[in-house]
């Protein structure tokens, strides 16, 4: 990463020596005839974020950034002009046959011993970072009475149980009214089948029915060890079974929840490695500065998390298709880099369906954040991945069953993208934003990175991490991805609390439902 210098001048960030334009780094931008240290001269105001030429662009040429071409000038663009959306033609993404699989051998890092953290071991083996218990619904006709019931359990039962965390509903819009059998039903059914032995839960079953919908209890607690051979009426209750009205709902709901309470109670932080682990990251809001700062922080601390034996995450199949190329090489066997190719492959014809393609990611706000277009986006959010191996690829509503580098294959969309993550097995959310957002999830700690000091700076409470530092030359690349690493360890062992834990912000539960709604 080269920056000009200087923080009182005109400065730019160029990322790769090939690079032929580069990014504004002044908070108020750069006014028309401002002179950057190199010589460069600013043709007209370019604001912060956004892009300049740093050379004599033709009619047709390549645009460049990340050493990839993100576009092709729709006009001749003279050096110290603005690059924007309007001058750009968009490339094709790359093609998925012939591609690079398993070519790139990296040595693997030393690895790191002796880094642990304070988790509650469950019975299936796996290690949450906090204490809760989940209330799995089978739709949405039951989340007004379970709601009641929570906020009332919350006041007046959790206080006598203070080795619990808290008690969340598992509430969504699925369930019914919906084609149950149809061929991608899976993903949604799957998801919330995993979802309920995430690790944070601590295995204590119950589900809350209203009795005739579509989606059936035993859909989500057949032959599993969460019951624990216990009776259907032990761990499920149906509204429309009850003759006692809303005032007995409440009260027999508030019964069983509070026996599982009494369980997870008796649980107690023990000292675990660090390769328990399940971190997944995610970037939303995102702005020019998520592939320079926050992005390639996290990147430096996932490969730090392989090196300890754990797991990390990354996901955003729209955020991953134009880089794919990039991927494949990297896939630690022919097979891993076939199963990135094939979620590629499924989400192009679900996108087509739609009759959309990947271009309908990128948002208003991530425009106005010097993003021109996805191409550019996604060369920043796979910055994300580091530079590990991929050992695995998880389809949508999976849940991960091994160690070191994963894709999850998920939409963009954040609540969405989370909602899977989860049900992949994650105990602990990192989450980067360059524009914004109040973003946080009921079941995992978040903690948010702001890919700018001004953010940080303009957002103190609910920014845990202020990754502008990096620009600023506060701190290294490589030093904020320890620092991130660290604070892993100590959010995860509930040493620290992030933002969002603290003020309570959770976002619903999305399920990604491909399927027919009848």
């Amino acid at each position: 990463m080269q920056l000009i210098p200087h923080q009182d001048s005109p400065r730019y960030i160029r990322l790769h020596p090939s690079d032929n334009v580069g990014v504004v780094v002044n908070d108020q931008g750069v006014a028309a005839g401002g002179q950057f240290d190199d010589g460069l001269t600013a043709i007209e105001g370019i604001p912060q974020s956004h892009k300049v030429a740093l050379v004599d662009i033709a009619e047709g040429g390549e645009v460049v950034r990340y050493g990839e071409v993100i576009g092709y000038a729709l006009k001749s663009i003279a050096a110290g002009s603005w690059v924007t959306e309007q001058v750009l033609r968009m490339p094709e993404p790359p093609l998925l046959d012939n591609l690079p699989k398993a070519t790139l051998k990296a040595a693997p890092g030393e690895p790191l011993e002796g880094y642990t953290f304070e988790g509650f071991r469950n019975p299936d083996g796996s290690v949450g970072t906090r204490n809760i218990l989940g209330v799995t619904t089978t739709v949405q006709c039951v989340v007004g009475v379970l709601d009641h019931v929570v906020e009332r359990v919350r006041k007046e039962v959790l206080p006598k149980y203070p080795n619990v965390d808290d008690v969340v509903a598992l509430s969504h819009s699925y369930g019914c009214g919906v084609a149950i059998n149809a061929l991608d039903a899976v993903v949604p059914i799957r998801t919330l089948y995993n979802i309920s032995r995430n690790p944070n839960l601590g295995g204590q079953a119950l589900v809350i029915s209203l009795g005739c919908e579509k989606l059936q209890a035993s859909q989500l607690m057949d032959g599993d060890v969460l019951t624990n051979g216990m009776d259907e009426e032990d761990w499920l209750f149906r509204l429309q079974d009850s003759g006692t009205g809303f005032t007995g709902m409440v009260e027999q709901i508030m019964g069983m929840i509070e026996e599982r309470l009494k369980v997870l109670d008796l649980r107690r932080r023990e000292t675990v490695p660090a390769s328990e682990l399940v971190v997944g990251m995610q970037c939303g809001g995102s702005d020019a500065f998520s592939g320079i700062t926050a992005n390639p922080a996290l990147g430096v601390a996932a490969d730090l998390l392989v090196r300890a034996g754990a797991t990390v995450m990354f996901s955003e199949n729209t955020e991953v298709r134009d880089g794919i190329h990039l991927l494949t090489p990297r896939a630690a066997t022919v097979e891993v880099a076939d199963a990135l190719i094939r979620e590629m492959d499924w989400y192009d014809r679900y996108l087509a369906r739609g009759m959309a393609d990947r271009s309908a990611n990128t948002t208003p706000g991530n425009k106005k954040g010097g993003l021109n277009n996805i191409v550019e986006k996604a060369m920043g959010s796979i910055a994300k991945s580091g530079n590990s191996p991929i050992a695995g690829v998880v389809a949508p509503g999976e849940r991960i069953r091994g160690k070191g580098l994963w894709f999850c294959a998920t939409p963009a969309s954040d609540f969405i993208c989370g909602t899977l993550q989860l049900a992949a097995g994650m105990n602990l959310h990192i989450f980067t934003t360059g524009r914004g957002t109040p973003y946080g999830l009921s079941m995992v700690p978040v903690i948010k990175v702001a890919t700018r000091t001004q953010l940080a700076e303009r957002w103190p409470d609910l920014i845990d991490v202020d990754a502008g530092q990096i620009v600023s030359g506060r701190m290294t690349l490589e030093e904020m991805g320890w620092h991130i690493f660290q604070l892993y360890l100590d959010v995860a062992s509930g040493r620290k609390q992030t933002c969002a834990e603290h003020l309570r912000l959770h976002n619903d539960l999305v399920l990604f439902n491909p399927a027919p709604v009848t």
